[in-house]
C-alpha cells in the first residue's frame, strides 16, 4: 500500500535521497521520532506501573539506548539475547523468559543476576531451582510463573497472533497452578520467590481488547493468591499492542489504554502491573530504503524490482500483507546509456531479488510513472523486520544501517 510522502519523517527522507546506489539498501532508524513515542508512552502509564522492553523486537544497541530512559528494564528471551542486551545496557535490569531455556542459558542468567524469571514450567522451575541451590544460594530468586490463560472467543478474534487460550507450547497450563505454587511455598525451594504471574496470550490487539485481556489476568491471579493465601508483588500482562501494517496513520490508543492500566493500577494498590511491548515501541521509527532497479510487464501486470527484498525485511512475507511504502522520485539525469524503464501502468508491484515468487513486498502500489533509480522507503520496519530475515539466501549483500539522530552509520 502507499504511504503519503508528507508521513516520511525529514530525517529519511534526506538520508534516502542523499545515499547512494552502493548504499543501499539501507535500514534507517528515526531516534527523534523513536524518543517522542516513547516519552509519550511513559507519560500515560500508571506511575506504579512498569515498562520493559521485549527486545526481540529489535535488539539494536542504538534502539535500545535511546528506549533507556522511558524504560525500566529490559525482557530477553535466550542465552544470546541476555549477552547482547547486558552488555548495550550494562546493569539495567532485566527479565529472563521464553520456552526452552537451556540449562546454560539459566547458569548465565543467574551468573549475570537477572532481576527476574518467567518460568514456564514444572521442569523449568525444577531445573532453576536446582542450578540457583548451587551457583547463587544465598540470593533470592524472583520467580513470575508464566500461564497460558483462557481467552475470550473475542479476543482471540482480533488477535493477529494467539500465545494463549488455546494449546501452546508457552506457558503453564492453568490446571497446574496449584501444584507449581505449593512448589515455591512449601519450603522445598527457600531461594526461589514467587514474585508474580505472567501472562502474554495475543497479539495485535487493540486498547479495549487489551484491557480486557490484562483485567483477566490480574482478576485470575488475584483468586489464585487468595486460595494459597499469599501475596503476589507483580502481575505481569505481556504486550501485544496493535500495529495496523495496512494503515500505518492509525496508532494503539496508548492514552486510553494507560487509562485503563490507571484504574486497574488503582483497585489493586499492593500490585505492581508489568507491560512488555516490543513491535509497538519501535515499529514506527524504522524505514527500509531502496532503489528501483528495473519496472516491468508480466501478464498484463507491472513489476518493480528493487535492490534487496524479503531477506532483508521479511515481516511482509511472515504476515502475508503488503508493506506501507512511499516512492521517492530521483530527477537527476539517467547515467546509463539504456533506457530508463518506466512504468505504464497506474499500479506496480513491488519485488526483491530472490529467486522466489514470494519475495513480494508491496502489491499494487499506486506508483505511476516509477522509474529504474527512484527510492523507495518501507515504512514500520522498526520491528521484526531485519532480525527475523533469511539475511544470507543467495548471499546478496547486507543493507547499511544508519541511526538518524546520533552516531555515524554501520
Amino acid at each position: 500500500m502507499t504511504l503519503p510522502t508528507a508521513l516520511v519523517t525529514a530525517p529519511v527522507r534526506d538520508r534516502a535521497l542523499s545515499l547512494t546506489s552502493a548504499e543501499l539498501p539501507a535500514y534507517l532508524y528515526d531516534l527523534s521520532a523513536l524518543r517522542d513515542h516513547a516519552a509519550f508512552v511513559r507519560s500515560v502509564l500508571p506511575e506504579r506501573g512498569e515498562l520493559y522492553y521485549a527486545a526481540k523486537a529489535n535488539p539494536e544497541p542504538e534502539i535500545l539506548a535511546t528506549l533507556g530512559p522511558y524504560v525500566d528494564g529490559y525482557e530477553v528471551s535466550s542465552g544470546g539475547e541476555l549477552d547482547h542486551v547486558s552488555k548495550a545496557m550494562l546493569g539495567r535490569p532485566l527479565a529472563f523468559g521464553g520456552p526452552g531455556k537451556t540449562p546454560a542459558e539459566i547458569m548465565a542468567a543467574l551468573e549475570q543476576g537477572v532481576e527476574r524469571f518467567h518460568v514456564e514450567s514444572a521442569h523449568e522451575l525444577h531445573m532453576l531451582a536446582d542450578l540457583s541451590a548451587r551457583i547463587a544460594p544465598e540470593a533470592p530468586i524472583a520467580v513470575l510463573l508464566r500461564f497460558n490463560l483462557p481467552l475470550s472467543a473475542d479476543s482471540l478474534e482480533g488477535s493477529s497472533l494467539a500465545m494463549g487460550g488455546r494449546p501452546a507450547p508457552f506457558g503453564l497450563d492453568p490446571a497446574q497452578a496449584d501444584d507449581v505454587v505449593r512448589l515455591l511455598t512449601d519450603g522445598r525451594y527457600p531461594h526461589l520467590r514467587l514474585r508474580g504471574i505472567h501472562a502474554h496470550l495475543a497479539s495485535g490487539l487493540q486498547a479495549p481488547e487489551l484491557l480486557g485481556v490484562a483485567e483477566s489476568i490480574v482478576t485470575w491471579s488475584r483468586g489464585l493468591a487468595e486460595r494459597h493465601g499469599i501475596h503476589l508483588a507483580e502481575v505481569n500482562v505481556g504486550g501485544g499492542m496493535g500495529v495496523d501494517y495496512a494503515e500505518p496513520e492509525a496508532r494503539f490508543d496508548w492514552a486510553s489504554y494507560g487509562a485503563g492500566l490507571a484504574r486497574l493500577s488503582d483497585a489493586h494498590p499492593d500490585l505492581v502491573l508489568r507491560i512488555e511491548p516490543g513491535r509497538a515501541l519501535t515499529a514506527y521509527c524504522g524505514w527500509y530504503a531502496t532503489e528501483v532497479l528495473d519496472v516491468k510487464r508480466s501478464h498484463g501486470e507491472e513489476f518493480a524490482v528493487v535492490r534487496g527484498g524479503t531477506h532483508h525485511l521479511r515481516t511482509p512475507a511472515t504476515k502475508g500483507h503488503d508493506q506501507p511504502c512511499a516512492v521517492l522520485p530521483v530527477g537527476q539525469p539517467w547515467p546509463h546509456p539504456w533506457p530508463r524503464a518506466v512504468a505504464h501502468q497506474d499500479r506496480v508491484t513491488f519485488t526483491g531479488q530472490l529467486c522466489t515468487p514470494k519475495d513480494v513486498l508491496s502489491r499494487g502500489v499506486p506508483a505511476a510513472g516509477l522509474r529504474a533509480g527512484d527510492r523507495v522507503v518501507f515504512a514500520l520496519a522498526g520491528a521484526y523486520a531485519w532480525n527475523i530475515s533469511h539475511h544470507d539466501f543467495l548471499m546478496h549483500p547486507r543493507p547499511g544501517f544508519h541511526f538518524l539522530g546520533t552516531s555515524a552509520p554501520r
